[in-house]
C-alpha cells in the first residue's frame, strides 16, 4: 500500500521560506488525493519526498534507497536563484550547484516547479528524470476577506483612503527589494509594506541599509503567519514582486488566488505563462515600474485579477495531488517490473 514520508528535516531553517510553504501545499495535495502520508521516519512508508538540500535530507534519501524505498526530490533551488541572495552567495554559487546536483541525483525522480526551472536543471547534467510540476495553491483557503483587509490595515495603521503596495520575500537583492524601496521613495502618496525576514548575518550590507530606510510610507515588519499574510493580500491594492530570478514564486500564486493585482518583472520563468497586460503587469526595471505602478493603482490600466485567477486555477491543489499520484504510481510500477524481471532470471 502506498504511503509517503514527507520528510521535514531542516524546517527550522526553511520553514519561513517558500520551501516551507511548498511542503504545506504538498501535504494538502496528498490529503485531497487521498494519499496516506506521514512526517515520522519511524513509520512504515514506501516513498520519501525531500524538499531541502541540507545534509540530513541527502542522508535520508540515501538511507531510504538502501532500504529499497523510492525517493522523490523536489528541486526548489538552482544556482541561478542562489546568486544575489545571501552574503557570499555569488562566490559560493559554483559549489552550491555541485552540492544540489549531488542531492537531486540521490532521488529516483526530481520534481521542480516550472518548465523554466526544469530546463535549468537539465543543463546541469543530471542523470535522473526531471518533471515540471507547480507547487500548487489551495484555492479554497486563499480567498479575499473584507474582515481580513480591515485587520491588516488596522494592525499597521494604514488609512482606508491610502493605496497600499505589498511586497513579500527574504531580505535579499534577488527579490527586488532595492526597487521596492526606490518606488516607496518616488511615491510618498502610497504606502509600501514588505513582509519577510532573513537572519541578519546573511543579509548583504546594501540590503540591510535598504531595510533600514526611514520613510513615513515604508514598513518592514518582518515575518508574519500565513493568516496574517492572507489579510495583507486582502487589504492591499497591488502586489509588487520585482524579483530578478525565481523557480516559480509561491507568493505570486497566492496573490493571484487572492485576486490582488500583480506587478512583476520580465524574467524567464514567467515567459509563456504570465502575459503582460492579460494576467499581470510586467516591467524591465525601475522606469517601467515607476510608470506602471501609479497607473495600476489609480485605475488607468485594466484590472486583470479575473483572468489571473482563471490561470492560477490550473495550479490548484487538487490537480497537483492527482499529478503526484501519477508520479508515485510510475515509481512503484518500476519496482514491480524490476521484481518480476528478477523472478524470471
Amino acid at each position: 500500500m502506498l504511503k509517503v514520508l514527507l520528510y521535514d528535516g531542516g524546517m527550522k531553517l526553511a520553514g519561513k521560506s517558500g520551501v516551507g510553504r511548498a511542503m504545506e501545499h504538498q501535504a494538502r495535495a496528498l490529503q485531497n488525493a487521498g494519499i496516506p502520508y506521514t512526517h515520522d521516519p519511524g513509520e512504515d512508508y514506501n516513498i520519501v519526498q525531500l524538499n531541502t538540500v541540507f545534509p540530513d535530507s541527502l542522508w535520508m534519501g540515501l538511507k531510504a534507497r538502501m532500504q529499497g524505498k523510492k525517493v522523490v526530490y523536489y528541486g526548489h533551488s538552482t544556482m541561478e536563484d542562489f546568486r544575489n541572495s545571501f552574503t557570499g552567495s555569488n562566490l559560493a554559487a559554483g559549489l552550491f550547484k555541485r552540492w544540489i546536483k549531488r542531492c537531486y541525483e540521490s532521488g529516483d525522480v526530481i520534481i521542480t516547479p516550472t518548465p523554466y526551472s526544469a530546463r535549468l536543471l537539465n543543463t546541469y547534467g543530471l542523470k535522473k528524470p526531471v518533471v515540471a510540476l507547480s507547487n500548487g495553491i489551495d484555492l479554497a483557503a486563499y480567498q479575499r476577506s473584507e474582515e481580513g483587509a480591515k485587520r491588516f490595515r488596522d494592525a499597521y495603521c494604514l488609512a482606508s483612503s491610502r493605496k497600499v503596495v505589498l511586497g513579500v520575500g527574504h531580505y535579499i537583492e534577488r527579490k527586488g527589494i532595492l526597487d521596492f524601496v526606490e518606488m516607496a521613495k518616488r511615491y510618498p502618496q502610497y504606502d509600501f509594506i514588505w513582509f519577510g525576514s532573513t537572519p541578519s548575518a546573511l543579509i548583504p550590507a546594501k540590503i540591510r541599509k535598504a531595510v533600514r530606510t526611514q520613510l513615513p510610507n515604508l514598513q518592514f515588519p518582518g515575518f508574519v503567519s500565513k493568516e496574517e499574510l492572507m489579510d495583507a493580500y486582502s487589504g492591499s491594492d497591488l502586489f509588487f514582486f520585482p524579483t530578478l530570478e525565481e523557480t516559480e514564486g509561491i507568493v505570486m500564486l497566492e496573490a493571484m488566488a487572492m485576486e490582488t493585482p500583480v506587478l512583476t518583472r520580465y524574467i524567464p520563468v514567467y515567459e509563456g505563462w504570465l502575459e503582460h497586460g492579460r494576467t499581470v503587469y510586467k516591467g524591465r526595471g525601475q522606469e517601467d515600474f515607476a510608470r506602471l505602478l501609479p497607473d495600476i493603482l489609480e485605475g488607468r490600466l485594466p484590472r486583470l485579477t479575473e483572468e489571473a485567477y482563471r490561470l492560477v486555477q490550473e495550479n490548484s491543489i487538487t490537480k497537483i495531488g492527482n499529478a503526484l499520484a501519477g508520479i508515485y504510481d510510475s515509481l512503484l510500477a518500476e519496482d514491480k517490473a524490476e521484481s518480476k524481471n528478477l523472478q524470471l532470471l
